[in-house]
Formats: structure tokens, C-alpha cells, sequence
């Protein structure tokens, strides 16, 4: 059953008011009936009239902070709903109860606001990985096409197709290096993985990075010398941290000339371990070292070597992720030296 009238605020006031002024007329003649007083009378009904001024009075002020507090909670309310940066100040007293919840209300919309930016930002990244995976697969997915059409509608000789194996088989290795890539880096920025650390010889994780690139090095007579405590332990992700210690490392022996060095140290200092990784290649232009680790990028005049310009940009993600950092210190034709510093606990 559906209830037609509802009593508002100002009826229930109206209504207790009335009931107040009846009962002290009633006491009033209660009392003149039964003392035939006039005085007394007339004190009892001048203390009830009181009572009931005081009465109004109380409910008019009550009233007033309840509609100026109910006008600031709407206003407040329509800024959060609208997405305003600044929200309007409480007029109430700090000490009110009024203003507590005002507080509380502006605290949250903050807290909500964070959330909305940061949802924003990850929404940006996004946009902007999708983008350049979009960009970066589009040469290799070219390539392959066109090998493929040529292979399909054309009479090629043996040798001929030989070739153009070789370069499919080399613009595939390219594609799944380049998404192998991009799903670390995705993982890492989106956080579905997290970096587990732990107290653990930074020589064993120094060795398995050194595997990876020691073919490589031999093949261009390149010499790796390694200096490096065995028994210092440090607080690190092995599986990770050999990822970015040996995407420094590949660049090294990729932009090192055939018969360079690459020298790698480390030393223990009070808050971090250092990691020294110096090569004598083409080095970096100044104006460059701060844009090296961005993703994809890569200076023009490296353009015609392989790589994707992604290996900085996920040394620097893993590192900073475990509290550490890299510092680059490199000269045109003089070679570079990368610090990577990881702290100790």
C-alpha cells in the first residue's frame, strides 16, 4: 500500500508547536482551576509561551545550517558529478559536525579524482602501445608480404629462393623478437607482473647475462673481461635483472667495432652495488643521452643496425622497479660507459 502524504520537516515542527501551546493552555487552566491563582496562572502560561519561543527559535536556527549545509552538500555533489578541479570551500565551522562531513566527502572526491587519473594515464599508454606496436610491425609485416607474392607469382631460381628465405626467416626472427618485446613491456607497465626480489649473488646474475651475448662477441673478436666479486649478495629479481644486464650488454657488442672491449666491473658501495658496463664502440652525442631510454627510439645514425630501440627503455623500467638506477657517461668515437646501480637492501 502506497503512502499518498508524507509528513516534511516544517509539518512535524508545525505539529509539535501546537501540541506545545495546547498543552500549556491546559496546564494553565489546570492550575488556575485547581489554586484559583491568577499570578500563578499567569506564570505557568508565561514560562510555556517562553518554552515555546525557545522552542521556535531552536528549530529556526537548526533549520537554517540544515538548508545551508543541504546547499553546500548539493553544490559539492554537482562539482564531483561534473568533474570539477576545485570544489567549493565549507562556510560551516571547522569544529562542526557539518564540516566533518564536508571533509570527508572532499577527501573522497580527491581519492576519486586520483583514480580517474590514473585510469586516464593508463588509458593514454595504451593508446600509445598499440601505436607503436602498430608502427613498428608494419616493416617486417611488409617485407614478408613482399617476399612472399614474389615467391607465389614469379619464376625465381633456386638460389634466387634461397635468398629470399633467408630474409623471411630474418624479417620473422625481427617480428617475434619485436613481440616478444612488447609483451615484456606491456607486463611491466601494465604491472601483471611484479618483480620479486630477494638476497642473492648478483655474479650468478651477472654470468647469465654475459651467456647470452658471448657469441655474439666472438664472432666480431670483441674481448669481455669481467671483474666481480662471487660472493656479494644483492637484493634483486634475477630473471629480470638479467633481462636489462644483458640488453645493455647486446647493445655494447652490437655498436662496438670488430675487434673492441667491453670491460664490465662491480663494486660494492655503502647503499648500492654498482655495475659497470664500458665498451670502446661509437659512443653517444650528449644532447642524445637523455632520449636513449625512450621506448623505440634510436639514433639516426644507427638506423641500419638491428634492433628495435626497445632494450634501454626495459633496462631502465627494471631497474627503476627495483629501487635502482642507470647513469650514462659517453663520448662520439670514445666508446660509453652504463652504471647500473642497484641498492643493496
Amino acid at each position: 500500500m502506497r503512502h499518498k502524504n508524507h509528513l516534511s520537516i516544517n509539518h512535524i515542527c508545525l505539529f509539535l508547536g501546537v501540541v506545545l501551546l495546547m498543552a500549556t493552555i491546559g496546564i494553565s487552566i489546570a492550575v488556575l482551576w485547581i489554586t484559583g491563582n491568577v499570578v500563578a496562572t499567569l506564570c505557568v502560561l508565561g514560562f510555556g509561551v517562553f518554552a515555546f519561543g525557545c522552542g521556535v527559535l531552536f528549530v529556526r536556527i537548526v533549520r537554517k545550517k540544515l538548508v545551508l549545509f543541504s546547499d553546500q552538500l548539493c553544490e559539492l555533489l554537482d562539482g564531483m558529478m561534473s568533474g570539477k578541479e576545485e570544489l567549493p570551500e565549507e562556510k560551516q565551522q571547522k569544529e562542526g559536525l557539518f564540516y566533518k562531513i564536508h571533509y570527508r566527502l572532499k577527501r573522497l572526491y580527491e581519492v576519486m579524482q586520483e583514480n580517474r587519473n590514473h585510469i586516464a594515464k593508463e588509458r593514454e599508454d595504451l593508446q600509445e602501445l598499440i601505436s607503436d606496436i602498430s608502427h613498428q610491425v608494419k616493416t617486417p609485416i611488409a617485407n614478408l608480404k613482399m617476399i612472399n607474392n614474389t615467391l607465389l607469382e614469379q619464376e625465381v631460381p633456386a638460389q634466387k629462393q634461397q635468398e629470399f628465405l633467408t630474409a623471411q626467416s630474418s624479417q620473422l626472427d625481427k617480428l617475434d623478437f619485436l613481440m616478444q618485446a612488447m609483451i615484456k613491456t606491456s607486463r611491466l607497465e601494465t604491472g601483471v607482473i611484479s618483480l620479486e626480489q630477494k638476497e642473492q649473488s648478483i655474479y650468478e646474475t651477472l654470468a647469465a647475462a654475459l651467456g647470452g651475448i658471448f657469441l655474439n662477441a666472438e664472432k666480431k673478436k670483441i674481448d669481455v673481461q669481467v671483474d666481480c666479486p662471487e660472493g656479494l649478495l644483492v637484493s634483486h629479481d634475477r630473471k629480470w635483472t638479467t633481462e636489462a644486464l644483458f640488453n645493455i650488454l647486446d647493445n655494447a657488442v652490437k655498436y662496438t667495432p670488430r675487434g673492441g672491449n667491453i670491460r664490465v666491473s662491480v663494486e660494492c658501495w655503502e647503499m648500492y652495488v654498482k655495475i659497470d658496463i664500458t665498451d670502446n664502440g661509437i659512443g653517444i652525442s650528449e644532447e642524445h643521452q637523455g632520449t636513449i631510454f625512450k621506448r623505440f627510439y634510436r639514433e639516426d645514425t644507427v638506423h641500419d643496425a638491428e634492433g628495435i630501440g626497445i632494450g634501454l627503455y626495459l633496462a631502465r623500467e627494471i631497474i627503476s622497479l627495483q629501487g635502482g638506477y642507470i647513469v650514462v657517461s659517453s663520448e662520439p668515437g670514445k666508446g660509453s660507459t652504463f652504471s647500473v646501480r642497484l641498492l643493496r637492501k
